[in-house]
């Protein structure tokens, strides 16, 4: 996970909110900076390419565009021109090319909830993959209360290729029955739960709890509680993997054990107090958020429980916080990367082939454990 700068942070989630946001690569601030002669700087057209590399403006028009040609024109002048244009800053114009029916070179993504600071990584790496397969993405998206939205209202879509879908949008049934009639291929991220409607790209929800778990008992811990820290659709496929774990290692959890929360430090914190409440509390908590795992590191402070010498937890996730919280909190990262890598290129491959299957399927990629200082063998 990188870490930004966290006044463009601020810059960014305004405009988010504002309604719409175009990612390009490099720094749109520095587009933006006038000449020091305080006269904006031009963008470079296909006249100027045309002077840097020798040849016709229709040449540099037919190979930007990859327009078909009845005369084959040779690589090396198309590699001369692509460089000019690479060395100039050229960046096509989006709208024009779709009045002239071209591909527009967007892919529009629909962020579930702008508020939660997972989906910042998503965006970050969705600007990454996209460029890498020379797109730009367009981002619209909602914020935590809003209803009823439409996709019109969300992000507009005539000019994007394609459409990535990020989060369960389950609680917005317009909104998710406009990308179901969408002329635009649509590729979903992040589905959870959610019935298998579009080409999806999810992490693998079980198999990185029992990740988390064969963690905990090899290092000898059997008294394992869970915080079931609430995820977007009511996704319960982390508590499901748990519980089927405990049963399997350990004849089921004690009574008490699984802890429902909202997903939050107070959810994590309330959890740990009523689990230290049990006759046998457990001597390791797995959670199924790094917040709600923060907020129990937090109860575990307060209330006097050293951590990991009394009580191991692990988190879900691997948020910026997991690495500076006190003790360093053990957790399962998000292939977030992986996840947004395959969206992007699946996207991609329906924009340009309109013969690709836009079939239902979904692909799976493993959360990795990353082992810090929040868990040790049990005491005693």
């Amino acid at each position: 996970m990188t870490h930004n700068d966290p006044a463009k942070g601020s810059q960014v989630q305004a405009e988010v909110q504002a309604g719409r946001l175009l990612i390009v690569p490099g720094d749109p601030g520095d587009r933006r900076r006038p000449a020091e002669s305080g006269h904006p700087v031009s963008p470079p057209t296909m006249l100027d390419i045309a002077v840097a590399s020798g040849v016709s403006r229709s040449t540099v028009s037919r190979i930007l565009n990859d327009a078909p040609t009845r005369v084959p024109i040779a690589a090396e002048t198309r590699e001369r021109v692509n460089a000019a244009a690479r060395r100039l800053g050229y960046r096509p114009n989006p709208l024009a090319r779709g009045l002239r029916g071209a591909a527009t070179m967007l892919i529009g993504a629909i962020m579930r909830d702008f508020s939660d600071p997972f989906f910042a990584d998503a965006i970050e790496a969705l600007a990454v993959e996209a460029t890498n397969h020379g797109y730009n993405i367009v981002v619209g998206g909602q914020g935590r209360w809003q209803q009823g939205l439409s996709l019109n209202t969300v992000l507009e879509t005539r000019h994007c290729d394609a459409l990535i879908m990020v989060g369960d949008l389950e609680d917005q049934p317009r909104l998710l029955a406009d990308l179901r009639d969408s002329i635009l291929p649509v590729v979903a991220l992040w589905q959870g739960i959610s019935p298998l409607e579009f080409p999806t790209v999810n992490p693998d929800d079980r198999k990185g709890t029992v990740i988390g778990l064969e963690h905990l008992v090899g290092l000898g811990h059997e008294r394992i509680g869970f915080v079931s820290a609430e995820l977007p659709g009511n996704n319960t496929q982390r508590e499901e993997a748990y519980i089927e774990f405990m049963r399997d290692r350990f004849a089921g959890p004690p009574e008490g054990y699984v802890q429902r929360v909202p997903s939050s430090l107070a959810g994590g914190e309330a959890a740990l107090h009523e689990l230290l409440k049990l006759p046998e509390p457990p001597t390791a908590v797995s959670t199924s958020t790094d917040i709600s795992a923060v907020g129990v590191l937090h109860a575990a402070y307060r209330l006097g429980r050293s951590v990991p010498a009394e009580l191991s937890v692990v988190g879900w996730d691997d948020l910026a916080i997991a690495s500076y919280t006190i003790p360093g909190l053990t957790t399962l990262r998000m292939p977030t990367h992986d996840i947004v890598a395959e969206g992007v290129r699946l996207a991609v491959e329906l924009a340009r082939d309109a013969g690709a299957s836009r079939e239902p399927c979904v692909a799976y990629f493993e959360p990795t454990l990353i082992v810090r200082e929040s868990t040790a063998p049990p005491a005693g």
